[in-house]
């Protein structure tokens, strides 16, 4: 198994033999025309991210919430790779809206475990870091152009791939859900920190609590930490300091990494890698 970053909670994840890739958020449109203007999918920058990984088949694209920078390309990704789309309701209204073809939609039934060649995957319940922007469901098609208003919330998972070669939780939120994880150990845990500069002590204690010791996991690799307002061709730069404190949280996943024997290695967009090393 080998896993590339592609910005936020992007990950694509492959065999050899079966390719999977979480959210797929490449149009990464500026802050202001994000807040002031209509958004569609950029498909030329789908197209440039799928080439420059080259992946043209992907089995399933996995949503873990439907905020836009999270779900608004999903559906078009999905289309051009012939993947299947796996998301809550408030996805499927997304994909409804693009066109997509419904019988490649799957709505997440949580803990229920999906076969792709020899990953399993389990959604999870997952919570969106506090005090979100856009919260509640999509209960309409999303017809683009749309306001980033109208990639409501919808529901949060965390994705957990189980393989031959090891285990992988994908948790793109900086928040938990209490005993949502019980019974579901991983190798690595691609761990969101959005905002997680801005909690608490304690919210961090409880946070690598629930997503790492309790997981069992021995590498995290810190995921929806750059500023996803400047393109992805670009080198990765933390969110600005209004939306996060990205130096807090850096030190105190070094600082907890280093006390429990935990490896954390901030990952480098494009780079192809293998997780569980």
């Amino acid at each position: 198994m080998h896993a590339t970053f592609l910005g936020v909670s992007t990950i694509l994840l492959s065999d050899g033999e079966t390719s999977l890739m979480t959210d797929g958020f490449f149009s990464r449109p500026p802050l202001l025309r994000s807040v002031l203007r209509p958004l569609r999918p950029d498909g030329a920058a789908v197209d440039r991210a799928l080439t420059r990984t080259r992946t043209d088949r992907l089995a399933a694209v996995l949503v873990a919430h439907s905020h836009y920078d999270h779900a608004m390309d999903s559906p078009t990704v999905a289309q051009r790779t012939g993947a299947e789309l796996v998301g809550s309701p408030s996805t499927r209204h997304i994909a409804e809206g693009y066109g997509f073809a419904m019988d490649r939609f799957r709505t997440i039934q949580v803990r229920t475990p999906l076969r792709y060649g020899a990953y399993e995957v389990t959604a999870l319940p997952a919570e969106h870091s506090p005090r979100a922007k856009f919260p509640g469901t999509i209960e309409h098609a999303v017809h683009p152009p749309a306001s980033i208003g109208e990639y409501a919330q919808g529901d949060c998972f965390s994705f957990h791939f189980a393989h031959p070669d090891g285990r992988v939780l994908v948790h793109a939120s900086a928040n938990f859900v209490p005993g949502a994880l019980d019974g579901y150990d991983a190798d690595t845990v691609y761990l969101g920190i959005g905002t997680l500069g801005k909690q608490s002590d304690q919210f961090r204690r409880d946070y690598w609590d629930a997503l790492v010791t309790r997981t069992g996991a021995r590498r995290v690799i810190p995921i929806h930490w750059d500023n996803f307002w400047k393109p992805l061709d670009r080198p990765l730069t933390p969110l600005p300091r209004f939306a996060d404190n990205f130096r807090r949280s850096l030190r105190f996943l070094t600082e907890k990494g280093r006390s429990e024997g935990v490896d954390v290695q901030l990952p480098v967009a494009w780079e192809r890698v293998d997780p569980l090393v």
